[in-house]
């Protein structure tokens, strides 16, 4: 398959391409910056692995890269939303210029690539599969996050209406839904913040990133033919 993936230069994007990647999959990287880490796979998948510079604080300026090699021939199979921002604040302090930045990122830069794949899908015939990469603070309240969280939430509600809308078809849409993970996203919060929030898992653990990658997977594989507008939560148990 060939596969797009957002924010693939660290974190859970670098481990979801890993994953595909040894899978044999050919991978296309979106991201603003490129990353010791993602330079290192390109050495050794130099003929799979393509990273294309994205700024996705700028979405409507997406469409160019489409229209440009390896995007503009290419088949595509699935997509993965990974790239986020996070903007923690009380909701008495919102900022609407960060706000906006966020939504950029988090939602509308999304939405517009799922767009683009699913006019190609449509082009090419191919019933392919959409993951999104959403939050369980988008699900479960956590102080200072209320506007990440609504950005999570509007991508699920797009995601599930995704799946009605293009299902005959065979187009997929699903989210998956991870915890906190040990990420650049995460290392701002000190160990007690991060023990409060393991604390609240059943597993009473950070959720791993691998774990989160290999839903993933499944949801972009043909074993999941039949799985659609769902929400998977990986997130080590949070009650």
């Amino acid at each position: 398959m060939n596969l797009i993936i957002t924010g693939g230069t660290r974190g859970l994007g670098l481990e979801i391409a890993t994953q595909q990647l040894i899978a044999g999959h050919t991978i296309v990287i979106m991201s603003r910056f490129m990353s010791t880490g993602l330079q290192s796979l390109m050495s050794e998948y130099s003929n799979r692995l393509f990273f294309v510079p994205t700024d996705l604080t700028e979405p409507q300026l997406i469409k160019e890269k489409f229209d440009s090699p390896p995007l503009g021939d290419m088949v595509v199979h699935g997509l993965v939303n990974n790239a986020a921002s996070a903007y923690d604040d009380l909701v008495s302090n919102i900022d609407l210029s960060a706000l906006d930045a966020m939504f950029r990122i988090n939602v509308y830069s999304p939405m517009i690539l799922t767009k683009l794949v699913i006019r190609k899908m449509l082009l090419h015939r191919i019933k392919g599969s959409v993951v999104h990469i959403s939050s369980i603070s988008a699900h479960a309240g956590y102080k200072g996050l209320a506007m990440y969280a609504a950005s999570k939430g509007a991508i699920e509600s797009f995601s599930k209406n995704v799946a009605r809308e293009w299902g005959t078809l065979g187009i997929r849409s699903n989210c998956v839904v991870p915890g906190f993970m040990e990420t650049e996203m995460t290392e701002s919060l000190s160990s007690e913040q991060k023990e409060r929030i393991f604390r609240r898992t059943c597993l009473n653990t950070a959720t791993s990133t691998s774990s989160v990658a290999s839903m993933v997977g499944y949801l972009l594989s043909d074993l999941s033919s039949s799985v659609t507008g769902q929400e998977f939560v990986v997130d080590s148990g949070t009650i």
